[in-house]
């Protein structure tokens, strides 16, 4: 496996308040990424996005194991999201400052032929493949629910003036509840994790006309970036590129 990240403030900005990570996590030919996009102003949103990513990150090491089945790794994802909403919600309690704070989260734990997806708000996963691009998570915001219903098109979608509400977060709620999806991989395969700020700018078909054009990760994230930036960039762009190949056990 082979993964790449990269995040920038954007054009309109002033602070990012993204985070991401990635490591090699457990067998040698497996990767965790996780994304979050932050809210509840300069100084929550940044704090939330941060502290669900570490707590996402350090609840995995604590209950991983080898050998894990499927459905295992499906509940294990789901209770560490659940982590991390805790640890937004209870720290947003202690100031007021910080009150109603919360974080999107995309998560993937993959393998060279499996892969476990978790979101909640969103942020989004895609799967790159020979068959072409695929959402894998679906968002958790007013205008998928109107799509849904049929009040408005995907394309009408993208500049409705609710296209920014989001009705799952993880910490405003002492509670919230994440889905959790399965994706097989094949060799060559990718799984794209990113933030709306990368969304709101680039086509589906420009995200796998990128991914599929550049053999080096890095490159193709910093494609996806000056794409954002060119069409006005509003917000901050985070991307995580995992992709399987032949040669396991190397994480960029």
């Amino acid at each position: 496996m082979r993964t790449w990240g990269m995040t920038d403030v954007g054009l309109r900005r002033h602070e990012n308040q993204d985070t991401y990570a990635f490591e090699a996590f457990g067998a040698p030919d497996t990767v965790v990424a996780v994304v979050c996009d932050g809210m509840g102003g300069v100084s929550g949103g940044q704090l939330a996005s941060s502290l669900a990513v570490s707590t996402f990150m350090e609840e995995l090491h604590k209950l991983a194991h080898v050998d894990m089945t499927v459905e295992q790794v499906r509940e294990m994802a789901s209770f560490c999201v659940a982590r991390a909403n805790t640890a937004v919600y209870e720290r947003a309690q202690t100031e007021e400052i910080y009150r109603g704070m919360g974080t999107t989260l995309v998560a993937a734990i993959a393998s060279s032929d499996v892969a476990v997806v978790c979101n909640v708000g969103d942020s989004r996963a895609y799967h790159i493949g020979a068959d072409g691009i695929a959402r894998v998570t679906r968002d958790h915001s007013v205008v998928e629910e109107m799509i849904e219903s049929g009040d408005i098109t995907r394309e009408e979608a993208r500049t409705h003036p609710n296209r920014n509400l989001i009705t799952r977060a993880l910490g405003p709620d002492e509670n919230t509840a994440c889905d959790v999806f399965t994706v097989e991989l094949a060799e060559g395969d990718s799984l794209l994790l990113c933030s709306d700020g990368l969304i709101v700018t680039a086509e589906d078909s420009e995200l796998l006309e990128i991914v599929r054009a550049e053999s080096d990760g890095e490159a193709a994230l910093q494609r996806l970036l000056e794409l954002a930036k060119s069409r006005g960039a509003p917000d901050n762009v985070t991307a995580v590129l995992i992709r399987t190949e032949k040669e396991v056990g190397q994480v960029g």
